[in-house]
């Protein structure tokens, strides 16, 4: 079984309704093994892209509050 590249979404809240929908079509309990097992994998990928983009937001607030105001890229 190869892995496919992690494909990142185009924003937080597209990675969320993504997420969204496949938390549904693992709990619906309809999918074969192997597409559960894609699934969650993807699941996991998105989670921890949600998680980055969530510390690159607290960083950058960090920053404002600490009255240094620095351009916020993401990465």
């Amino acid at each position: 079984m190869s892995e496919v590249p992690f494909q990142p979404p185009a924003s937080y809240e597209a990675a969320l309704e993504e997420l969204d929908r496949l938390v549904g079509l693992i709990e619906s309990g309809q999918l074969p093994l192997e597409q559960l097992l894609t699934g969650y994998q993807r699941g996991a990928q998105l989670l921890q892209f949600c998680r980055d983009k969530l510390q690159a937001v607290e960083n950058q607030i960090k920053v404002l509050d600490e009255g240094t105001l620095k351009p916020w890229t993401q990465e």
